[in-house]
Parts: structure tokens; sequence; C-alpha cells
């Protein structure tokens, strides 16, 4: 499995976990393997590569309990620092409900183990199977780790033959009490999977019969046009909150592609209201055309327009000194590090998301951050809070 870190104990949670089924020969007779929403930030992404946008299709651990019961219930656990996958799976099934056999007593460890089978090998998954000629081409995905630590365990099987060292573990295992979980009807979800399901969110909206622009209709979705854009990125939980809006405000697919011109052209109405247009202004128009899926020349178009907007963008997030801020993920330097550039810039990093925090940082911006995004709190990503936060008027465009 992939966690978000290493103990229960600080709340960190199961992002990805697969099993693969072995007889007793060690014969591969079965695998299953999915992503897991740990409803929390993800952690060292840098190590386990897993992104926010691919979890947010994935189940939730009391959506496969059900599923895993089945997969495990008489049979001996085996993994590779087995203890540490044994805690995060008892953690997560007392977490769900009725909890699980105490499965420490009849577990097998292969890294335990190869101090009898590969006295010579590291102690890593990596440094056992490169000693025993075992392939681990993307370690850290949990149905790769799996497969090759059943390999590994079979190549233990062929040393001990024709003995079997662990035949007593599967005698126990059949005797102990699982509780029964009804399964759910999930999917299992693998990597990449956002690649493949979200495309454009302009793609995704509806086509309906287009009908007259008006201001209650079009000033909450502008409103929210304004929180998404703010670091320049539109992450894939954004993107479902502006399909959602335009489906709650009836809009069609024509009308949002022409209030995404609407909402350019007050971009750039506001960029030419000093007399000059600076390069890093045209810049920023063009990313946002770019974002909002108009056509290469619409910047240019907005900005030789003298059409004064219909629905002028409202005027922009602004940090003060002495805001609270949030930072969640794992970041490039450290998260101290990030907070010392906060507290220079004159703001104030706070430990967890209340209704008086005024912006989320977070290293990936579909983290599982449910409270910002129900008290409105904007989520960013650093490079867009350092752009924020050295500017010289502390504002986005």
């Amino acid at each position: 499995m992939e966690t978000t870190g290493l103990r229960p104990s600080w709340h960190d949670r199961i992002i990805e976990v697969a099993v693969v089924l072995l007889d007793p020969t060690g014969r591969i007779t079965a695998e299953w393997g999915t992503l897991v929403n740990p409803e929390r930030d993800l952690g060292p992404q840098r190590i386990h590569g897993i992104t926010g946008a691919d979890v947010r299709h994935a189940p939730a651990f009391k959506d496969i309990a059900g599923t895993l019961t089945d997969l495990l219930r008489g049979g001996v656990p085996v993994g590779h620092n087995l203890r540490f996958d044994l805690g995060f799976l008892h953690y997560e099934f007392a977490r769900t409900g009725p909890p699980i056999p105490d499965l420490d007593t009849i577990g097998v460890c292969t890294m335990t183990e190869a101090l009898r089978f590969l006295p010579a090998a590291p102690r890593t998954l990596a440094g056992c199977c490169a000693v025993a000629d075992i392939p681990l081409d993307g370690h850290h995905d949990a149905l790769i780790d799996a497969r090759a630590t059943a390999e590994l365990l079979r190549h233990y099987l062929k040393i001990a033959h024709p003995d079997s060292p662990w035949t007593h573990l599967l005698r126990t295992a059949t005797t102990l009490p699982w509780p029964t979980i009804p399964h759910t009807a999930t999917t299992p979800v693998r990597r990449g999977v956002s690649a493949e399901r979200d495309t454009h969110f302009l793609a995704r909206i509806l086509d309906r019969l287009p009908r007259a622009s008006d201001t209650i209709r079009t000033d909450p979705y502008f409103a929210l046009l304004d929180h998404v854009l703010l670091d320049h990125h539109i992450s894939a939980t954004e993107a479902d909150a502006l399909i959602a809006m335009a489906a709650q405000l009836d809009l069609s697919r024509t009308e949002a592609i022409r209030l995404h011109h609407e909402y350019l052209n007050a971009l750039a109405q506001a960029a030419k209201a000093d007399g000059i247009v600076t390069p890093t202004e045209r810049h920023e128009l063009g990313l946002v055309a770019t974002l909002l899926d108009l056509p290469p020349t619409a910047a240019e178009t907005a900005l030789a327009s003298s059409h004064a907007p219909h629905h002028p963008s409202t005027a922009g997030f602004r940090l003060q000194p002495g805001d609270l801020i949030v930072f969640t993920g794992e970041m490039t330097g450290g998260r101290e590090a990030w907070e010392e550039q906060a507290r220079q810039a004159g703001y104030v990093p706070h430990s967890n998301i209340t209704k008086r925090v005024r912006l989320l940082i977070a290293a990936d911006p579909d983290s599982m951050s449910g409270k910002a995004r129900a008290y409105g709190i904007p989520i960013v990503t650093p490079d867009a809070f350092t752009r924020m936060s050295t500017s010289a008027d502390r504002q986005n465009l």
C-alpha cells in the first residue's frame, strides 16, 4: 500500500492498496488494486507520485472495506515491512466500523525473512529484488510492489523446497473470525484516471438552448471564475465546481463560451485603464484565454476592443498584513521555509482551516481540502503564493 505518511497516529491514511493472491505453492491466482480517497492532503507526492486529480475519482476506504475483507479472509498476509502495512490496515478498518482479526501473529514479512533467504541483501524491497533478480519497474505503485513481493515470496519458497516454513500459518488463518462487511458498488481506480476522464470543463457543460444573459445568472459565474483563476490554474476540482455552477445557472456551453469572452474583455479593459498594457499583463491575459479554452487571438482581440464590459470583473483577491494563511501538503524546501516567507511578507501562518483563514496554499491544488471549499477560502499553488507575496501591491491581476 501507499500512504500519506508514516503513522496512523498522526492521522495518516492509505491512498493506494493492492492485493495479489497466491496459492500455497506461490502461484499467483488473482490480483486487485485501487487508489483510495483519504479525504485529506496526499503527503509526500514526490515519493508515491499520486495526484489529487486522480484520487478525487477514487473510493474512500469504507467503500472498499467489504472487498478487502473478502480478499484477505482465510489467507496469510505477506508484505515487505509487513508491520507498517498492517498498522494502517487495522487503523482503517477500525475507522470504518468492525475491527478485523489480529493479523500480526500469522503474517509473513519478506523484509524480515530476507535475513534467512537473502542474507547479503539490503532490507529494502528494491534491494531484495535486485539480489533475487526480480524486476521492480515502477516502485511505489502499490500493485507493482505487491507483485514484486509475491515474486520474492516465490523465491523464498523455491529456496525452502521441499519444505514450506509457513504451512502452520495457513491452517491458523482459516480459523480467524472476520467481520461481514457489505460490498458497495465501487470500481477500482488506477493512476492516470484523470487524464482519461477530465477533459476541459467546457466540453463537459451540457449543450442547451441558449437564452439571453442576465446579471442574476452570470454574476455568480464570474465570481467563481475570479476565485478559480486566482492562481492561474484550473484544478480538476475547480473544473467540477465550474461545471456544477453552469448547471445550477442553466448555462449552456455556448453561453459559457460567450461569458468567457466577456470575462476576458473585462480583464483587458482593466489592464488598459492606466493607459499602458505591460508585457506581464499581456502574458496574463493570454494565460487566462488559454485556461478558458478561448482562441489564441482572443487576448489581443479583447485588448483591441473599445467596448466596456457588461459584467466587469470584481476587484480581485488581496491579502492584507496580518491575514491568516494555511499551508498543506509536502512543499519544495519544506513547509517551515514557506511559513517563514509568509511571515516576512506580513502574513500569519496558521495550523488548520478555520473561517478566519484567508488563503490555503496547497502543494497539490486538488488536495482534499473540503473545509476550505466549504468556507469559500481560495486555494492556490505555492508558485501563486510567491507571486502574491512578492508583488508590489500584494494582488493578482
